[in-house]
């Protein structure tokens, strides 16, 4: 069963989303800022319980997206993980343009049903 972190201080997106995943076979981790994630992603012992995508927001209290995505991209670890950036309209993408964790981009507001082919697509592009 694949496994996506959602990463959002959005509640609600946080449960729409989930409830849409897990209706498509995904297993889901959520977090709801980078921090959070990041300290679950350092308690994950066994590479193969890390996320297989990361769904990840970037405006966000304590830990903001860019920051936790730079982090996940100097570790090991974690640099590995295709990332899905959900940014506001004209949000800076110029910011992420250079990582090779990045994946796509999915502008809010976004429809579920094509977040879950885009993370679909991300985890068959690292098989």
């Amino acid at each position: 069963m694949p496994k996506v972190m959602i990463v959002d201080d959005e509640k609600d997106l946080v449960y729409l989303l989930k409830v849409i995943l897990e209706k498509d076979g995904f297993e889901v981790l959520e977090a709801f800022n980078g921090k959070e994630a990041h300290e679950m992603l350092l308690a994950i012992d066994n590479k193969d319980n890390l996320p297989n995508v990361i769904l990840l927001d970037v405006m966000m209290p304590e830990m903001d997206g860019y920051t936790l995505q730079a982090k996940l991209q100097e570790n090991d670890k974690f640099n590995e993980i295709p990332i899905i950036i959900l940014t506001a309209k004209g949000q800076m993408r110029d910011l992420f343009e250079l990582s090779s964790n990045v994946f796509a981009f999915a502008e809010k507001p976004f429809e579920p049903k094509n977040l879950v082919e885009m993370a679909k697509d991300a985890i068959n592009s690292k098989k």
